[in-house]
């Protein structure tokens, strides 16, 4: 398909197309487009038009089932927050035998877009549609259902940061240029549009370094990895390895105790200024493209031991994206800035609608067991240099080291809930508990308890549905109160493994949204499947070592330092976490039992 002009989508811009932040974006255009332009090749083209972060908005109905109610899309209309599209005139715009329609000074009015939505047009579910979406680089900024669920009119918009589907990728494998660039954006926009100036010799929580640290940190890491892959020297200037090669994770009980890390300045002023830290990111990241091109021209052969480097440093900068933010998240509404190049949610409409929408499990928890499950795959970094394997790298699947060998454990019955404990749950039972102290996640207003998010805290009846986020005792307790308790390593994968729909059936993970949403399992249709909401989930089980594990010479220490009888396993995947991490099922992410910052919520199991 042709555009007749290109003059209704682009606009010039100077600099960067991701705007720093909402105050300077140019006026936002409003697309409105007919479901029978619902297919990836028009999308695509369509949004390569739109410039990143802008805060356009596509407007779209897609039909979910056959027959849709005449009408609904003009009813929709009415309760699209933040889109006022009555009353005001659109220049109609043809594409083949079909049409969008774009605001104009002088033109039609909306009623001629929603008879061109009339018709026949092809059947999509939700899930489906926000893969769609999600391939051709949009986000879904809200969707109005239809009264009965037939359709869906969707408030779409080109943002900032995104990640495709796994199934447009190599997911596991040496990562391309691309997913570089995919998750660059996202460390940039995170590292220089949300710390303001003032924050960057800041601790915006305990146990851990000054935001300037991180910013550091990721390049160097990189760069230390590539040289020690490479037996090449590191990047100018030397002396950063021993500034920022290693962050802290300290044990919260007693903060003395912690593993071999940097030792930083002590003066802000002994620090590397911005300025410097980000030349030699640039540098170390025209290395790494270098390397790509030595690669493609047959200059330089990859072989395991690389690819897994190359594998490691681009996961490591993905946990730091989130684990950042989850410090950030404190200092939200009082220092950490918003994510420029996203609209901001639509508070209030989206708890209306979620409270309208919101459907209980059939039944409160499911029976499951007893089943052998496989943990793990088998990727051992031991045998990288033996000679059968060490040119195989197309297909290879890299994990990190905790995750291999495979090994199959057996499960016994029991029966798991749904869903995670929700905010609304879990105040319910603290308000009688309130000794216990308040879960970092939640704010403690005058009135009212809230809920911390990116954009400052949110009065709980907003996120009352969503995962409650905090520590592993706090959920013991919990748990233990209701007659149950947290579920062992193999207990919950077995459940996500059953039930968990992932990124590409619609789950909450790759940043698709900045804050969890309600969880959707449990429910009848699709057969009990559906997301958690966008949290990771602990679980029982302590991260230890197990038969045949082979410690990383890449990052020495990297699961072994924490083998210290205080970190537990946790499973899933948080609205941070990229896609490659998040839908890898042998991931293991782990935390200290006591430590009530990371985005990791909980399900209630019994024994049957």
């Amino acid at each position: 398909m042709s555009y007749s002009s290109d003059s209704s989508i682009s606009r010039s811009t100077s600099g960067s197309s991701t705007p720093s932040s909402m105050s300077e974006f140019m006026p936002a255009k409003i697309f409105l487009l007919s479901p029978a332009l619902f297919n990836i090749p028009f999308l695509a083209n369509f949004v390569e038009k739109l410039p990143k972060g802008f805060g356009d908005n596509i407007v779209i109905p897609i039909n979910h089932l056959d027959i849709s109610p005449r009408g609904w899309v003009q009813e929709a209309i009415k309760s699209l927050p933040g889109v006022g599209l009555e009353g005001k005139q659109w220049e109609k715009r043809p594409v083949e035998e079909n049409c969008y329609f774009t605001e104009a000074c002088e033109g039609v009015g909306v009623d001629e877009w929603v008879q061109a939505c009339q018709g026949t047009s092809k059947v999509t579910s939700p899930a489906d549609a926000l893969h769609i979406f999600t391939s051709v680089g949009l986000r879904s900024i809200f969707g109005q259902p239809s009264s009965c669920g037939s359709g869906t009119l969707y408030v779409l918009e080109r943002p900032a940061v995104s990640f495709p589907p796994l199934d447009l990728t190599r997911p596991w494998g040496v990562p391309t240029t691309q997913e570089w660039k995919d998750l660059w954006a996202a460390w940039d926009l995170v590292t220089l549009g949300m710390i303001p100036s003032d924050m960057l010799h800041q601790k915006p929580i305990d146990l851990r370094h000054k935001c300037l640290f991180y910013i550091g940190h990721i390049p160097t890491f990189l760069d230390m990895l590539m040289s020690r892959a490479l037996n090449e020297p590191n990047t100018e200037p030397k002396n950063f390895t021993q500034i920022f090669e290693r962050g802290i994770d300290p044990h919260v009980d007693d903060p003395e105790h912690c593993h071999r890390h940097s030792e930083v300045p002590t003066k802000d002023e002994d620090w590397p200024t911005l300025g410097t830290i980000l030349a030699f990111r640039d540098r170390v990241r025209a290395r790494l493209l270098a390397l790509y091109d030595d690669f493609a021209s047959g200059k330089r052969k990859i072989n395991r031991n690389v690819g897994r480097m190359l594998a490691m440093t681009l996961e490591h900068e993905g946990w730091h994206v989130e684990t950042l933010l989850y410090m950030l998240i404190q200092r939200a509404g009082t220092g950490t800035q918003p994510p420029a190049g996203f609209v901001p949610p639509p508070w209030e409409a989206l708890s209306a609608q979620w409270d309208v929408t919101y459907m209980p499990p059939a039944t409160l928890n499911v029976t499951l067991g007893p089943s052998s499950i496989t943990l793990g795959h088998d990727d051992c970094e031991g045998k990288d240099f033996d000679d059968d394997v060490h040119d195989q790298v197309e297909g290879h699947q890299f994990g990190w080291d905790n995750e291999s060998p495979s090994r199959q454990v057996e499960v016994g019955q029991f029966r798991v809930e749904w869903r995670p404990i929700s905010n609304g749950e879990f105040h319910d039972w603290w308000v009688n508990r309130k000794e216990i102290g308040l879960p970092p996640s939640w704010v403690e207003a005058e009135e009212e308890i809230q809920v911390r998010t990116l954009y400052g805290p949110v009065p709980l009846h907003i996120a009352k549905h969503w995962p409650v986020l905090t520590s592993y005792d706090m959920f013991d307790m919990y748990a233990k109160s209701k007659g149950g308790r947290l579920p062992t390593e193999p207990e919950l994968r077995l459940f996500l493994d059953t039930y968990e729909v992932g990124y590409g059936g619609g789950g909450n993970v790759g940043i698709r949204n900045w804050h969890p949403v309600p969880a959707t399992a449990g429910l009848e249709d699709n057969g009990g499947r559906g997301t958690n909401g966008g949290v990771w989930e602990w679980t029982s089980t302590l991260f230890d070592k197990h038969e045949g594990l082979s410690p990383t010479e890449h990052f020495p220490g990297y699961s072994t330092d924490f083998f210290d009888g205080k970190h537990h396993v946790v499973l899933g995947a948080s609205y941070a976490t990229i896609p490659r991490l998040a839908g890898r099922r042998t991931v293991r992410n782990f935390y200290q039992h006591n430590y009530p910052y990371p985005w990791v919520g909980a399900r209630v199991v019994y024994d049957a």
